[in-house]
């Protein structure tokens, strides 16, 4: 199996953080809600901010091999309020395009994660093993999130179409 280096990583990172703007920026400028598209246009600036943050680490450890040191922080809980708001929750049918967009995103929220948790698990620099759990637990404040919002939605539609066992 391939060795990557940090580097390949903080590339693919990139990579992945610039695909997932793009995928938010595209379903916001599909969706009819107005409040639905205000969450997508936010999951796509934090994916700018990931991609920032990343493209930061990568130019200063082509330059110096070695990793900024972490004073980033997160704006998860304000998202995750936002997002779990009973009328957005709402205006998001359980089957529609919306809810099939949040279901990609948990899949590449999980490719993320996999990817950050690896290398923190390869990794022998302390300051490495730091980024990258830091990274991984950043996805997973984003997956739980949007795993909430779609069990939610879940529980909705089979609430709505007797799919309960009792």
């Amino acid at each position: 199996m391939e060795t990557k280096t940090a580097s390949d990583i903080l590339k693919t990172a990139i990579l992945m953080e610039r695909r997932g703007k793009a995928f938010y920026e595209k379903v916001a400028e599909q969706t009819q809600s107005m409040d639905v598209r205000n969450i997508f246009n936010i999951m796509a600036e934090e994916e700018n901010s990931h991609i920032e943050f990343l493209s930061k680490q990568f130019s200063n450890y082509e330059k110096n091999k070695t990793f900024v040191k972490n004073d980033f922080h997160t704006a998860d809980d304000q998202i995750a309020k936002m997002i779990l708001n009973k009328d957005i929750k709402k205006q998001i049918s359980a089957a529609g395009f919306e809810a099939a967009a949040i279901s990609a995103a948990i899949d590449m929220e999980n490719k993320a994660i996999e990817v950050y948790s690896s290398r923190a698990k390869e990794s022998t620099d302390e300051s490495e093993k730091e980024l990258f759990n830091f990274l991984a637990n950043w996805e997973k404040g984003h997956l739980k999130m949007l795993m909430d919002l779609n069990k939610e939605l879940m529980e909705e539609i089979w609430y709505d179409n007797n799919f309960w066992p009792f």
